[in-house]
């Protein structure tokens, strides 16, 4: 009956609606042009920052989004693996055993390119990128997706010879200040980046044509025109409607002038040149009108998830404390759990499940839940001594009461500073189930990191550590009332 432990999540499962499902990149151009898709589309809801591209083509795979703002070097290169630079109806020919299509081209190619600040790259005498093979020396902070891609740092590296070992992998929005502060020398940068001219940076000619063309456009279910036909007639209305000097435009609202990526968006309607930087006030984004909503939704994955955790995981503590050969199994297997990388596991939850949002977050936390659980109630257990377990059986106790009336209540402590803990450890990973769209606080962390807005970001990371430490209190104020409520009864029987 352990399958009753998935209740939970699935009633707080979302209806779904018949509407538009739009998904977007974890960078700020992906969260803009989601905005736009999803206004034009009208009924229509956004799914932001979904991840890499990954996870966004298993979203699209299963359902859980019907399209997403993509890149035709990035459909090439990425997902079908093609050679050359492939135009839209070989790309479509060669996604539609996929059941995808690409179509309407927005306006403008956003091509990968590679970046120095520009006395810098004077200085070195380096104008593009077969010059670096002359400075093995500088220091590179590539994003994470950049240095898996096979269009990226793999193939760029081969194809100029470049004398660099891989480096760690750094966020796209925090290597600008990186680079600014000489941290690092080399970053890959996005032609459309708001912040190129901003920090002063030259983009290194790529003079051997490595990079192919970077068209935006809408990849798609092939089922979308006919299931929403009247969504998709108002998309048609945006091919070619944004240019390269547009697109910087919106970037430049969202990470120089401080709007939101929803304002940002609207601004392409409005067709105005904003210059006004909107300063962004800690207390103003701490407790803006999102506030309520995002608690409400990482309050839910904490909790729904952690009652679930409770449900399984007591039973399989003591299962390992009782049975001495699935000991080893039992404690072993929640252990690997936990060392599962966290976007590893919700791209595997999005494919299995084929949705997005609020279940596969819950069910990949109530597994990060199991291990103190089950550890602390296995090791409660194991603490009772041999002395109670004999008066037990002296007083002809079946082992069914004696591990309910004596051995458990022996071990709650134990168990209970199992769920403490795991309560507490839920409350800081519930912030990543917002790269699958399940909302919480950590909603607000991702956008802070794609913007590199520190005020976002504390507003999402402060109330997680705030929520963090309640959560620990509570827990200790109720061991001590019943610790108090313990001692009282058994005072009582005396």
């Amino acid at each position: 009956m352990r399958w009753l432990a998935f209740l939970p999540f699935v009633f707080v499962l979302p209806a779904q609606a018949e509407t538009v499902k739009v998904g977007s990149k974890r960078f700020t151009e992906s969260y803009i042009l989601g905005e736009i898709i999803a206004r034009t589309a009208g009924d229509a809801v956004h799914r932001p920052g979904l991840g890499n591209t990954g996870i966004l083509v298993a979203a699209l795979k299963s359902g859980a989004i019907d399209l997403y703002p993509e890149y035709t070097g990035t459909i090439a290169k990425e997902i079908l693996k093609l050679d050359g630079n492939p135009g839209l109806a070989e790309l479509n020919r060669a996604l539609a055993p996929l059941g995808f299509g690409v179509a309407v081209p927005l306006g403008f190619n956003n091509s990968y390119a590679l970046a120095m600040r520009e006395e810098r790259a004077q200085a070195l005498g380096i104008h593009s990128l077969g010059d670096l093979a002359k400075h093995p020396a500088l220091k590179l902070g590539l994003s994470q997706e950049f240095i898996g891609r096979a269009d990226g740092w793999p193939g760029l590296k081969a194809a100029y010879r470049l004398p660099f070992a891989t480096p760690s992998g750094l966020d796209h929005g925090l290597a600008y200040e990186a680079l600014a502060a000489g941290r690092i020398d080399i970053m890959d940068i996005y032609t459309t980046d708001a912040k190129i001219e901003r920090f002063q940076l030259r983009a290194l000619e790529d003079d051997r044509r490595f990079f192919p063309r970077y068209d935006a456009a809408l990849l798609y279910r092939l089922e979308v025109p006919k299931r929403y036909p009247e969504a998709w007639a108002k998309l048609q209305k945006l091919e070619q409607r944004i240019d390269e000097r547009t697109m910087i435009r919106l970037n430049a609202a969202a990470e120089l002038q401080g709007r939101s990526f929803a304002e940002a968006a609207a601004l392409l309607d409005s067709g105005a040149q904003s210059k006004t930087k909107s300063e962004r006030n800690f207390l103003g984004v701490l407790f803006g009108p999102d506030f309520w909503r995002l608690t409400w939704e990482h309050l839910v994955l904490v909790f729904v998830s952690l009652a679930g955790s409770i449900v399984v995981g007591v039973p399989l503590g003591v299962a390992a404390a009782k049975w001495r050969g699935a000991t080893q199994i039992i404690l072993g297997i929640v252990g690997v759990i936990q060392t599962i990388p966290s976007l590893a596991l919700f791209a595997f939850l999005i494919a299995l499940l084929g949705m997005i949002g609020t279940v596969p977050a819950l069910i990949a936390l109530f597994l990060y839940a199991l291990l103190p659980i089950v550890r602390n109630t296995h090791a409660g257990l194991e603490a009772v001594g041999k002395g109670m377990r004999q008066a037990a059986l002296a007083l002809g106790l079946s082992r069914r009461d004696r591990l309910r009336r004596i051995e458990i209540p022996l071990a709650l402590p134990a168990i209970l500073a199992g769920i403490k803990t795991s309560a507490v450890i839920n409350v800081g990973t519930a912030t990543i189930a917002a790269f699958v769209g399940a909302g919480g606080y950590g909603e607000r962390i991702v956008s802070g990191l794609a913007l590199n807005d520190n005020a976002t970001l504390l507003a999402g990371a402060i109330p997680a550590a705030a929520l963090a430490l309640a959560v620990q209190v509570a827990f200790e104020l109720g061991e001590r009332r019943f610790g108090w409520m313990r001692k009282a009864l058994g005072q009582a029987k005396v």
